[in-house]
């Protein structure tokens, strides 16, 4: 049976030292550690292998592609008189 919330956990052995100087350079620049500088170089790169994840306005652009045009804007009532109170 799966645990919840369980993190897979990672050694990386044999790095170069100017690779790890550099990466303390790094996660010194964005204000973190270098254990979640790697998760974020990681977190990044894999999710730009598996293609951008598309936004509400890149969704809207495609739903919308070939309607062109002005769309006509109703007249906005006066609306309901504001509550009197005594």
């Amino acid at each position: 049976m799966p645990t919840v919330g369980r993190m897979a956990q990672l050694t990386i052995r044999n790095l170069d030292d100017d690779v790890q100087a550099g990466l303390r350079v790094r996660a010194a620049q964005n204000h973190r550690s270098m254990e979640a500088e790697v998760r974020a170089i990681l977190t990044l790169v894999v999710r730009e292998a598996s293609g951008p994840e598309e936004n509400l306005a890149a969704w809207l652009r495609k739903r919308l592609k070939g309607l062109e045009g002005d769309v006509p804007v109703p007249r906005r009532s006066k609306g309901r008189a504001p509550p009197r109170f005594r």
